[in-house]
């Protein structure tokens, strides 16, 4: 009983200074020899348990397991920041949420659901964001790369899998934009992320979404984001 007691306070001394999502496999390895895959998660649902009534939890989220500022205390603490939080346009949003509803797709697909061209600049923002990546090539001509949401995409989202992205008939799109040409349910898989999900301002992102593009057709660049 004693050692695991320990055990729990090697682990939950870990996961505090970590600072980012801590796999159990890594975890298992603090230990010599190193605990099993199943202790380490009875313990780890045991601190989790125990720091329910604060104002910091123990969550876990794809790439592991991490301690974080419940929702209602992170306002106050993003005071500390000097940074503003970034801003990601319209355009941006729905072409991460096609990615993330549709993946793997091609530029191309995010193209015909959208009726608009993708600007380079905008995959290279989400690129850049570790929230989107090159998961392959399709075989037609061209061979064009296939695009997937990452891990980091999950833990930014506090999310384990996809499985847990909200089913879109329960997202609120009274927002959505008109899209000619785009069918209906596309255009709900691209634009619901926009607000709801990711909790970019809906005025905000129109305003970036209204800057004049660089060429026809194409979505304006987005404001260059400040990111951490």
């Amino acid at each position: 009983m004693d050692d695991l007691a320990h055990a729990k306070d090697i682990l939950e001394a870990a996961l505090l200074v970590a600072g980012e999502p801590v796999a159990p496999s890594e975890l298992a390895r603090l230990f010599e020899p190193p605990l099993d895959t199943e202790t380490v998660r009875k313990l780890l649902e045991e601190i989790r348990a125990a720091w329910s009534g604060r104002s910091v939890e123990l969550t876990q989220v794809a790439s592991g397991w991490r301690f974080r500022a419940k929702p209602e205390i992170q306002p106050y603490l993003d005071r500390l920041a000097p940074d503003k939080p970034p801003r990601y346009s319209r355009a941006a949003m729905e072409t991460l949420a096609i990615i993330a509803y549709r993946q793997p797709v091609t530029r191309g697909d995010i193209e015909s659901i959208r009726g608009v061209a993708v600007s380079t600049h905008i995959v290279k923002t989400l690129e850049d964001r570790q929230w989107i990546e090159v998961v392959g090539h399709r075989e037609t001509p061209g061979r064009p790369a296939l695009y997937a949401t990452t891990k980091q995409f999950l833990d930014d989202l506090n999310l384990r899998s996809l499985s847990e992205l909200p089913p879109l008939a329960e997202l609120d799109t009274s927002h959505l934009l008109e899209l000619p040409d785009a069918p209906a349910k596309a255009a709900e898989a691209g634009l619901a992320l926009a607000s709801p999900i990711l909790g970019t301002p809906p005025a905000a992102s129109d305003e970036l979404a209204s800057a004049p593009a660089d060429e026809p057709g194409r979505d304006a660049p987005d404001t260059p984001p400040t990111l951490h």
